[in-house]
């Protein structure tokens, strides 16, 4: 069978570009060059939606490479949260002319009209692009969902690449502390904003939004800090929820300290600034938060019964920074540091100061911080 013909070839493309996808639009206008908001129906977004993930270059790629590890902690936020879930807009450039037809009387709103054979890469969302996907698969029934998508008409390689740069060079991620006050779905962060509002001695003590404190401020603790020191208390993963019993006994454990911890009580009373506490003691900040956060861990497994009464042993703790178990355990370069390492040093030297067994891997931290000297 030979060839088609030119004139056959054109009317095949000609009815190639009768079929289109349409979407209602607004037509706006960014640096003299139009872009169109749209609303998709989730199900079509795979299906137009391509993003290039052939092995080329990064310098003749538009966008970076799919990071799959991201995908499946987005697809199960999809699947658990059906009705109570939010993505944000998708970018995309659509690499041929389009078609907007204004409705009439109506200032830029109309149908946006993109020929489906029309190639469109996303500039911004191809992992939430991969995740939707994927969910699709699991419940259908989000397909009926839509998505916004904002659509530039492609100018080239250049252009696009300009474009992923610009759209992520202002990009802030939100601080720890920040995510922790408003992330809702998170029981860890439930939980350690229930102690900063409730518990001693958080209370009116704690920075809820950033992840660390001025050097004048009124604050001690960071919210953060507060979430970390926590789940190693409690022995629990980013996102394993607790029971009433693990939160109650979480709230006992700080309660409980707090009785021992002479300068906490100091800074409650505002007998002394917060200032002057982080200026001179490990005990307030996150290294050394944390690190009492593991050693109730440990406390509580070992002594059951008792481990209330055995933190009276804390008061005998030197917590001056220029005790020089702090300067070879828990500073680095003359600074403290919050490596998971200084931690678990600072951690140790608490347990062995409580009559507490190290573990076979503390005890192989405790011989490598000796062999350092």
């Amino acid at each position: 069978m030979g060839h088609p013909s030119r004139l056959a070839r054109t009317h095949m493309k000609a009815l190639d570009v009768d079929y289109c996808y349409s979407f209602p639009a607004v037509r706006g206008m960014q640096a003299g060059r139009p872009f169109y908001i749209a609303t998709c129906p989730m199900r079509i977004i795979p299906k137009i939606f391509s993003f290039d993930e052939t092995e080329v270059p990064p310098e003749l790629r538009a966008q970076r490479t799919l990071n799959k590890t991201r995908i499946p902690e987005m697809v199960k936020y999809l699947l658990d949260n059906p009705d109570d879930y939010v993505f944000s807009a998708l970018t995309a450039s659509i690499a041929v002319d389009i078609n907007f037809e204004e409705y009439p009387a109506s200032h830029n709103l109309g149908t946006l009209r993109v020929p489906m054979d029309a190639q469109i890469l996303i500039n911004d969302g191809q992992h939430r692009r991969k995740a939707i996907e994927q969910a699709l698969e699991e419940r259908p029934e989000l397909g009926q969902d839509n998505i916004p998508v904002l659509f530039f008409v492609d100018e080239g390689l250049k252009r696009s690449q300009q474009m992923f740069a610009d759209l992520n060079k202002h990009a802030i991620k939100p601080s720890p502390s920040l995510a922790a006050l408003y992330d809702h779905r998170d029981p860890s962060s439930e939980l350690a904003r229930e102690l900063a509002r409730n518990t001693v001695p958080f209370i009116g003590l704690t920075e809820m939004e950033r992840s660390s404190v001025s050097a004048l401020s009124s604050k001690l603790f960071t919210l953060s800090s507060i979430k970390q020191a926590t789940r190693s208390l409690l022995a629990k993963g980013p996102k394993e929820g607790f029971t009433p019993e693990e939160a109650s006994l979480a709230i006992k454990y700080w309660e409980s300290l707090y009785e021992y911890m002479p300068d906490w009580q100091m800074a409650m009373s505002k007998s002394v600034s917060p200032a002057h506490l982080r200026q001179e003691y490990v005990h307030a900040h996150a290294v050394g938060l944390h690190a009492l956060g593991l050693l109730g861990r440990s406390l509580i497994e070992e002594k059951p019964n008792t481990w209330v009464s055995e933190l009276a042993k804390l008061r005998n703790v030197d917590w001056r920074k220029t005790n020089p178990e702090w300067l070879r355990r828990t500073m680095s370069h003359g600074k403290l540091s919050k490596a998971t390492a200084a931690i678990r040093l600072t951690c140790n030297s608490l347990k062995i100061a409580m009559d507490l067994p190290l573990s076979e891997e503390e005890k192989i931290l405790e011989q490598q911080l000796s062999g350092s000297k």
